[in-house]
């Protein structure tokens, strides 16, 4: 009971502090692609002393041909974090995050053509009701006028860099979990520190005690230690279940959204919202053979 009962706890618990990092992510006064570079650093940092203290080595002569891909996706991770760091300044967390769990519906649209999946009609539905919810979301009611409509762009496109990296993931066959997120992170930095040094500069200095503290907390709880958990959960559970438990995610971040955080959304909002997790959830939900 205690090996089934674990993983599961720990991807509950990933899940659900993943859904926090909106308000912590706002009381951090750097840019959003500082931000993402800090958090890639810590996170690399924390992993890489976790791979020294338990002697665990990369086996590079082993995976060197998926390399590039884990560099590909790393910094498609980068972009991705980004993307949703500015979709928080724009618009509200539960927007932001909504807008950013379209993801799963994209993958579903480009496997058919990437791995030649035939699209089943189940799909097609989830896709249109999918997409509906995305309109609801951005068409109707109030959004916070242009710049809320900025920040459900910038949204779907971190969307479409983490469904870049689910894609590019499922290439990458030969690489365990934690190996696969160190050097994920190591891409990402390397791509974000040009990013950050030829745009606005390092301005650490600009941070309070506050600031200092919620910097530590998105880098080292929400990234390091969460995503090591995920991760190892991911390795002891099935793919549907994980799948759905995925979703506390997004439900989470819309609860602090409303709950904590006092953000106003529409009736239009919520149906929208929940027609995008709702069918993208019952698309990865598949019927246990008879």
């Amino acid at each position: 009971m205690k090996k089934t009962m674990s993983p599961r706890f720990m991807l509950i618990l990933s899940m659900t502090i993943f859904g926090t990092l909106g308000p912590f992510v706002r009381n951090i006064s750097v840019s959003s692609g500082e931000l993402a570079l800090y958090r890639a650093v810590m996170a690399a940092i924390l992993i890489g002393m976790f791979l020294l203290i338990t002697k665990q080595k990369i086996p590079f002569s082993n995976i060197k041909k998926e390399v590039p891909l884990l560099l590909v996706s790393g910094m498609a991770m980068g972009i991705n974090w980004m993307l949703l760091f500015e979709a928080y300044k724009y618009t509200t967390v539960s927007t932001a995050t909504l807008s950013y769990y379209f993801a799963p519906v994209i993958v579903t649209i480009v496997c058919p053509v990437l791995f030649r999946e035939k699209l089943t009609a189940k799909q097609i539905l989830c896709f249109v009701m999918s997409t509906i919810g995305l309109i609801m979301i951005t068409g109707i009611g109030s959004v916070g006028g242009d710049k809320g409509i900025i920040g459900i762009l910038f949204g779907l496109g971190a969307a479409v860099f983490y469904a870049t990296v689910i894609l590019l993931n499922k290439f990458i066959k030969n690489v365990e979990g934690i190996h696969r997120t160190f050097l994920q992170f190591i891409a990402a930095i390397v791509i974000l520190i040009p990013y950050v040094l030829l745009t606005d500069g390092i301005t650490l200095g600009s941070l309070n005690t506050k600031g200092w503290i919620n910097l530590f907390i998105v880098g080292l709880i929400h990234t390091g230690i969460t995503y090591c958990m995920y991760f190892s959960s991911l390795k002891e559970l099935p793919g549907q279940k994980a799948a759905i438990l995925s979703y506390i995610d997004p439900l989470v971040a819309v609860l602090i959204s409303v709950v904590v955080l006092h953000e106003a959304m529409t009736v239009w909002q919520v149906i929208g919202g929940a027609l995008i997790l709702g069918f993208t959830l019952w698309n990865e939900v598949t019927p246990k053979a008879k």
